[in-house]
């Protein structure tokens, strides 16, 4: 990566729970030093009300959040591509970087069981972070809250 403010595209087949908290947790924490998108390989009709709730718990309101479809314009904007259980319905493309993070799927889970999914995307989130923007990572505590 440039000088250029990083993108990343966080990918799940529904963009209704992980790359949805996942997103926002990195739009957050990141501060508009990175550029934050999240789609799906095949978008649900609106977020995992869990998801919300959880997310709430943290001060983060996804409310008003809605699954975005995966286009290939959004990958080849992206310099990090996130997947979260999509598989082989993500697209490919040479010279990005990829990432694969193995979550438990929070659809019909109730709120006890998002919030450690949450928690390990938190960590992970803050982990990207640092990465991206290594002159702040003494900064970022990997388990430090929203």
């Amino acid at each position: 990566m440039s000088d250029a403010i990083p993108e990343v595209l966080f990918v799940c087949i529904h963009n209704a729970g992980r790359s949805q908290m996942a997103a926002a947790l990195l739009d957050h924490h990141g501060a508009g030093r990175v550029v934050v998108r999240s789609a799906g390989s095949q978008p649900a009709e609106h977020l995992n009300p869990a998801v919300v709730e959880a997310m709430a718990e943290l001060g983060l309101d996804i409310s008003k959040e809605f699954p975005k479809p995966l286009t290939d314009d959004a990958v080849r904007a992206a310099d990090v591509v996130i997947t979260m259980g999509c598989g082989d319905e993500c697209p490919y493309y040479p010279g990005k970087r990829y990432l694969d993070w193995q979550l438990t799927d929070p659809a019909g889970q109730d709120l006890a069981a998002v919030r450690p999914i949450r928690d390990e995307i938190a960590h992970r989130v803050q982990t990207l972070l640092a990465e991206l923007l290594p002159e702040d990572a003494d900064s970022i505590r990997p388990d430090e809250g929203p």
